[in-house]
């Protein structure tokens, strides 16, 4: 296909644009907690109501994808997604801006999957499509990295509206080329959508993070805490015995036993609950903890994007060579080890000498796992169904990062709170402690004619930050201890295979 490098610039494009609408809003979130009077939990709505959103439909959309056209899904699913940041920018109240942040998410969710679709399809042969994966896992990476700085510069010249503003030409310009380059492709044959999978899924996902984000309001050990987790695992059985009865299920969970498909899901699932439950302390670190500007904060984040899009390539030209085995486990130990490293982060240290050097482990762990993990999954399955594969790589990805904010920023809320009131307690009225203990924002404008305030800020963020940074440090590493086992190293096999998945002979990564 002679058009295939405007067709894969084209999905890189829609893929940036939704990647880019994540980290955009996190650099924004001391200004919307400023200005809005958005609390902690309020903040962890305005990054999840999109991720949650866009976990609990991507799998869907995938299907609809195959069924009425790619080509035409990825126009909706951008016109939507640009219509809902365009109104975004208009709102004034942050139950506003939770709400169109859900619809963002839906649009996401018809976009992400539609453009690892199109690439499969565009690119069957096995390492050229590695290449091609490795130029999309980029783009991700490069959202990441311009969502910061641009976000950051708008905050510094506009307000926060103009991140949602920012985000339509961007969309619209994907909007255009998806018109001019992106062929039609389709599968007539796939199966109608499962809708009891569906709301079962939705009602799962939707009151695990419901009950994760609530818990520090309620309690930990509260009864709506534990019964809220109790009835999200009746409904996580329930979805697997609708899908295994089911003649046409939304997820074929039988995949799972593909140890290529399973572990690298797993994979991804990890890597991207710690990279969104990174940028949704560490931006916040900046700004509050460091007193940075937005701008600042955004240019600082910059080696965490680079390193991740620069080891997505070498992640996807290793993987054939070398096996996904050796790629994926090097790239979890890597996280695993800078996660950990960054829990005993000292509130005033050095950014180049100690804060560049951890974003840096973090950036290629990440990309090393991203690129050839999403590729084992695709393997699974034909180029007609690569629609489900994809939204399966992408319900991990948001699956991850939806559960990373949650878990992530519920326990940083609970620790930064309780701390706070150990070193306030009798010090500061009660009706200011309690919303200080509610919002670092506020804590942050009380901080501002207060020194006691000021160093109480410092010392609760930090307890809250290495806290999460060590839960998901731990994570990585067993992760990565899973993956020596798991995942499949460099053979050959002499063995036909199935339908869409590799060739008699052919190297397996």
């Amino acid at each position: 296909m002679t058009r295939r490098p405007l067709v894969l610039a084209t999905v890189c494009l829609a893929a940036l644009t939704i990647n880019l609408d994540t980290t955009i809003v996190n650099v924004a979130l001391p200004s919307l907690a400023t200005e809005l009077g958005a609390d902690t939990r309020e903040l962890l709505w305005i990054v999840d109501g999109y991720n949650l959103a866009f976990a609990a439909l991507v799998l869907a959309m995938g299907s609809v994808s195959d069924r009425f056209g790619r080509r035409p899904a990825l126009l909706v699913g951008l016109a939507g997604f640009g219509l809902a940041s365009g109104a975004a920018a208009l709102v004034d109240s942050s139950g506003a801006l939770i709400a169109l942040r859900f619809v963002m998410g839906v649009g996401a969710a018809l976009i992400f999957p539609t453009t690892l679709s199109i690439i499969a399809n565009a690119y069957p042969d096995r390492r050229e499509r590695a290449s091609a994966l490795g130029l999309w896992g980029a783009a991700v990476g490069l959202g990441v990295a311009l969502g910061p700085v641009s976000g950051g510069w708008l905050l510094e010249h506009f307000t926060w509206h103009a991140v949602f503003w920012a985000l339509l030409p961007v969309a619209g310009v994907a909007i255009v080329m998806t018109l001019a380059f992106v062929p039609e492709s389709r599968d007539p044959d796939v199966p109608p959508l499962d809708r009891p999978g569906l709301v079962v899924s939705v009602a799962a996902l939707g009151l695990l993070t419901w009950t994760i984000i609530e818990a520090p309001e309620h309690g930990w050990t509260s009864a709506a805490t534990l019964g809220g987790f109790a009835v999200a695992a009746v409904l996580l059985a329930a979805f697997v015995l609708v899908e295994r009865r089911a003649v046409h299920p939304m997820l074929d969970v039988t995949l799972f036993a593909d140890r290529r498909f399973s572990a690298a899901a797993g994979a991804v699932t990890v890597v991207f609950f710690a990279l969104f439950g990174f940028i949704f302390l560490i931006t916040q670190y900046f700004q509050f903890a460091r007193d940075y500007s937005a701008l600042g904060t955004g240019l600082r984040i910059l080696p965490v994007a680079v390193c991740i899009a620069i080891a997505s390539v070498v992640g996807g030209l290793l993987a054939p060579r070398i096996g996904t085995r050796a790629v994926v486990v090097t790239g979890l130990a890597s996280l695993a080890a800078a996660f950990l490293w960054i829990s005993r982060l000292e509130l005033e240290a050095s950014y180049p000498q100690v804060i560049v050097p951890q974003m840096v482990l973090l950036g290629l762990g990440l990309g090393l796992v991203s690129t050839p993990a999403t590729e084992s999954i695709l393997q699974v399955l034909p180029p007609a169904r690569a629609g489900v594969g994809s939204a399966v790589n992408d319900a991990t990805r948001e699956l991850g990062g939806t559960l990373g904010v949650a878990v992530v920023g519920s326990l940083f809320s609970s620790l930064y709170a309780e701390r706070l009131g150990e070193l306030l307690g009798g010090r500061l009225d009660p009706a200011a402690l309690a919303a200080a203990e509610d919002s670092v924002g506020a804590t942050a404008v009380i901080a501002a004619d207060s020194p006691l305030v000021a160093d109480a800020l410092g010392d609760a963020f930090m307890v809250g930050l290495s806290a999460g940074c060590t839960v998901i440090g731990v994570l990585c590493l067993a992760a990565a201890l899973a993956g020596l086992v798991a995942l499949p190293g460099r053979v050959r096999t002499g063995r036909p295979a199935r339908s869409g998945g590799v060739e008699a002979g052919q190297l397996v990564g």
